[in-house]
Formats: C-alpha cells, structure tokens, sequence
C-alpha cells in the first residue's frame, strides 16, 4: 500500500487567513472594494511599483478588462502563443477578435519574438506575451515592435507576480498586465487577479468596467453626487472574503517566493546529470530575468514515451503531470483563430514537457525521492 504519495500541488496557507477572514466579517463589508481589497492592492503596488492596480476575481477577468480597454471588436486580430491556457484566448474571442496563434522558442517556451512581425496584419490590435513559469518574455524587442506598429502589448503574467525583467516587474512593461492568485499560484486566493494599468489615461475606464460599466467607485469617493451607467463593463470584483485571504498571503509573499526558489534549485542542480546524459532538458533562465519559480519543469528527449514516464512516477507515489495542448489545433482554436508558421516547438514540448511537484513545504527527501524515481525511469530506458 503506498503511503508517501507527493502530490503536485499543496496550497500553501500562511495560518494567519481565519484571523483576517474574521476581521472581514466583523468589519460587515463584504463585497468588494473595502477594506482588504484595498490592502492588497497597496501590496501589489508596493511589490510592482505599479501606480495603479485593481484587484479582480480573476486572471481571466483582467485579461477580458483589457479587451474592453483596447476597444477590441470583431474582426480584430490579437497574437498570442499557441502554448498557453483557454483564457489568454477567450479574453478576445469573447470581443469578436481572432486570436492569431505563433510558435515558442525551445529555450524559455515564451513566445518567439522572431514570428510575429510575420504574424502582424492591417487588422492586429495587441501581443499578448504569455511569461511562462514566471520567466519574462523578450520584452523590449516585443515593446519596440509593438510601438513601431501602434499596437498594444497586453501581458498575461499569470505565472509572473514577483519575476522581472531587467528589474521591471513583469505586469508593468506592457500597456496592461495581468496576475493570477489562483490556488494554482505561487500567491493565492483560491479564485483571484489583479489587473496592472500602465498608462494613467486608461485608470478612470478601467475603474468603470470593474464596476459594471458605472461610475460607483467615483461616487464612493464623493466625486460624483450618483453613480451613472457610462461604459461597457461587468462585475470583475472580487469580494472582501476573497480579498482578506489574499492578503495574508500577500503579507508572506517574498518568504513564499524564496522558500519555492529554494526548492527550484535544488531540482535544477541535482538534475544537470541526466541533462548531461541527454536524456532531458531543464529550465533556462536568460540573465535579463529573475524568476518566482512558479514551476519547474523539464523537457524529455525526443524518444521517451512521457506517459510511460508519468505512470512510472505515479505507481511509485510520485504525482507529476504534463501541461498544455496547443490552441491553435483545438476545436476552439481551429474554430476562432489561426496559426502562422509551422509551430515545432510548441508540438514538440506540449509532447515531451513534465512538470514536477513543487510547493512551500515540499522536503529534501521528499525531492530526492522525485528525482530518485524520475532518474530511475529515464535511465532504464
């Protein structure tokens, strides 16, 4: 009977959540933009240095935000990496857009720089770099494409709260940036996101849409003596429930990260063995970025079955898993968008790419018996 199963994912609680879960309740405010809402927000500013940044319900959440900020209508084209989630798509596919899909690069798996001009037509409106693992993209040559062409550059930092790229936090470099705190996170709120408003013209709109469209907030603050339908919007706020677990995990944010980059690099130096043997390759982190080790993953070699790999980890109590499917040969994808080059890479990691247990918590015996194993299998092959 196994009894040391390692699972994936343990969400990391800081034990400080009940007591601020109470003090929302007492505090008899619990829908959004209160008290905690508002903390958080602080905190993210103060970890960003961005002047402006609204709490969501949501990653996703931001990401349609930026669609209503950007004015995108149907018809438009939006370029993104075929290798990410549903939502880096849907955002846009929501608005009418035409999600354009590129290829990634074989070393970070971001976005390749190189396709998109290729990939630019008359009808695009925004990049939408997608910083995997909390590694940034190839920022400034995306920027300067990107203002060359007049279009806007739309971050989906999901995986990227408390990474940077050449000491800019990622969020903060494109025109709108979005977070994640999902449990799924480094920085959790169960559900939970934050959008990054990068340009002070947008900060007035962006409010609107978070409050369904309304001028609320300005009301609250007695600007306004009602609140008035102004814009399209709807309700993308999280509640103070939400909010006030958030933010003692926000609170414990940078003891979170080092603990996870601990962890990360004791994966990444025991590991150089088996990708000298060649039998795998590990993350690349480019000098320009400082990363939050949201995952850490590596790739196999061409020949190696991944799922006997996985079921080999599994029947030894080892639970790692692979990750996603490319968009663009979804029936979604196949359906609203298109794909332009020949999207090597991306078929080939979206086969060969293995995800290893990684969270706050997790102990040296307990990786070694992950690298143990995953070494094992590869070696018996």
């Amino acid at each position: 009977m196994m009894t040391d199963i390692i699972p994936f994912n343990k969400p990391f609680v800081t034990g400080n959540e009940i007591s601020f879960l109470n003090d929302a309740i007492a505090l008899q405010h619990f829908s959004g933009d209160g008290f905690y809402t508002k903390e958080c927000q602080k905190l993210i500013e103060k970890f960003t240095s961005n002047k402006f940044n609204l709490l969501t319900n949501s990653c996703t959440a931001a990401l349609e935000m930026t669609g209503l900020l950007a004015e995108i209508k149907p018809g438009d084209e939006v370029i993104l990496p075929s290798f990410t989630f549903s939502s880096t798509a849907n955002a846009f596919v929501l608005r009418g857009a035409i999600p354009v899909f590129v290829d990634i690069c074989p070393d970070t798996l971001n976005i390749d720089e190189v396709y998109l001009e290729e990939a630019i037509s008359n009808k695009t409106v925004a990049i939408v770099p997608v910083h995997y693992a909390g590694v940034s993209c190839e920022m400034d040559q995306i920027m300067e494409l990107a203002e060359d062409k007049s279009i806007f550059v739309i971050e989906d930092a999901a995986q990227g709260f408390l990474s940077s790229y050449k000491g800019k936090a990622l969020g903060t470099i494109g025109h709108f940036g979005c977070l994640s705190f999902h449990e799924t996170k480094n920085i959790i709120a169960g559900e939970g996101g934050a959008l990054l408003v990068n340009n002070k013209d947008f900060n007035l709109k962006a409010e609107m849409i978070r409050e369904k469209g309304t001028d609320r907030s300005q009301f609250f603050r007695g600007e306004v003596d009602k609140y008035n339908w102004k814009t399209v919007g709807s309700s993308y706020l999280p509640s103070e429930i939400t909010s006030a677990f958030l933010f003692s995990q926000l609170e414990n944010a940078q003891f979170i990260t080092e603990k996870r980059r601990e962890i990360w690099q004791y994966y990444f130096d025991e590991l150089g063995i088996l990708e000298h043997e060649g039998l795998l390759k590990r993350p690349v982190i480019p000098q320009t970025c400082a990363h939050n080790a949201h995952i850490f993953y590596v790739v196999l070699r061409s020949d190696i079955d991944r799922n006997f790999v996985l079921d080999a980890l599994r029947r030894s109590g080892v639970h790692a898993t692979f990750h996603y499917m490319p968009l663009h040969t979804s029936p979604a994808g196949i359906a609203y968008g298109r794909a332009v080059g020949r999207m090597e890479n991306t078929f080939f990691v979206s086969e060969k790419i293995l995800r290893l247990p990684l969270w706050v918590g997790i102990t040296k015996a307990q990786q070694s018996k992950v690298i143990e194993c995953l070494s094992g299998c590869l070696k018996s092959l």
